[in-house]
Order: C-alpha cells, then structure tokens, then sequence
C-alpha cells in the first residue's frame, strides 16, 4: 500500500521522475522538450528547495516516490527568490534554440524568466498556490485527497487564509477533482483555469 510522507532531500530524483511522466495534462512528456529535468525545474524541485515543510510524497511498497503535492505560502515571495536565486542557479543548463519559430522548449524557458512578484488580485486572496501530480498506478486510492488536506492543514497552522492552483483548461479530469475538494474556479483564460479554496478560519491555530 502506498503511503504519504513528508519531503527528504534524496526524493529531488523523484520529484524530476514524476513531474515529466506526469506534465502532458496529466500524461507522460518525456521527449516533448529537449531536456526533460525542465519541467521540474519550474514547477516541482524549486518549492521543495525552497521549503520543503510544504511538500509531501506518495511512496510506493519498493521505495519509489509516485506522487508529491509542493507548495509555497507566499506566492510572490516564493517568485522573488525564483527570479533571483533559483532560476539564474539553472538558467545555463537551458538555452534557447534561436529558431525563428519558438520550440516548445524556449517557451518554456521564457516562463521561467517571467517569474517575478506582481500584483494580482487572486495571490492578494489566495496567497499560496500548490503543485501537485500523481502517477497512474497511485489512482483510486484517494492519495490526491489526503495530499491536499494534509497541504491546507499545514497552512492552517501557518495561519494561511486561502490557496489557489492554476492548471492546464484542457485537464477536465483535474477540474472536476479539485471542484469536488471544494475549490472554485476564479478565472481562465490563456489556455489555464484557476481554482482558489479558502481556509476555514476555525482551523487556523
């Protein structure tokens, strides 16, 4: 029986493992990208570097990481020490192509260097925001729950009044999940949905 348990710092290997067989809406994308470690490089490893007390896995009976849920309680600090420590740390690993036609690749390194606080509405309500996937064999064990309350328990405690999430529009299954938790969904558009859920006051500590 697979089982939840907090980040360790020999996991990173899993947490590259699932993000690419898992960032194709859900599918694997090994080989969509010329480097394939990309993909946890924007969206998983940073948040367990940057405070692994918000990161969680699912383990497998042989010891192999099959799932994970990361997260920051501060989205726009968390895209401060992006910009500024994290991503000029793996910047020279990723060049562009220099094609006239964008790769799938150069836009995704042109995300990276988006990164940065601003001032938008949703983070203002919803200051923390969560990655989190799971692969194929973890299915119907109701992991994806369990990570996800033991995620919104930890900021409860941290005092943390809501969360939100950004996903791929295509990804109805995914929708359909978080509507279920009881997230709503905030704004779309751009390809993306997002989904905010707020942190019942009485069960801030």
């Amino acid at each position: 029986m697979a089982r939840i348990r907090p980040f360790r710092s020999d996991d990173i290997d899993g947490l590259y493992d699932v993000c690419v067989k898992t960032a194709d809406v859900g599918a694997d994308a090994t080989g969509m990208l010329e480097d394939d470690a990309l993909w946890g490089d924007l969206f998983a490893v940073p948040y367990a570097r940057r405070d692994p007390g918000l990161c969680w896995v699912v383990e497998s009976d042989d010891g192999r990481v099959i799932g994970y849920v990361v997260a920051t309680d501060d989205t726009d600090a968390f895209a401060a020490w992006f910009q500024d420590e994290w991503w000029p740390s793996r910047q020279d690993r990723y060049r562009r192509s220099g094609a006239s036609e964008p790769t799938a690749q150069d836009r995704f390194i042109a995300y990276g260097d988006r990164q940065a606080p601003g001032d938008d509405p949703i983070v203002r309500e919803y200051p923390a925001h969560l990655h989190i996937d799971l692969l194929p064999e973890t299915q119907g064990q109701g992991l994806g729950r369990r990570l996800i309350d033991t995620l919104l328990a930890e900021l409860a405690r941290r005092g943390v009044p809501a969360l939100h999430l950004s996903m791929n529009a295509a990804n109805a299954p995914a929708g359909a999940f978080y509507e279920r938790l009881g997230f709503t969904q905030l704004a779309s558009g751009d390809g993306s949905t997002t989904y905010g859920i707020t942190i019942p006051a009485a069960s801030l500590r």
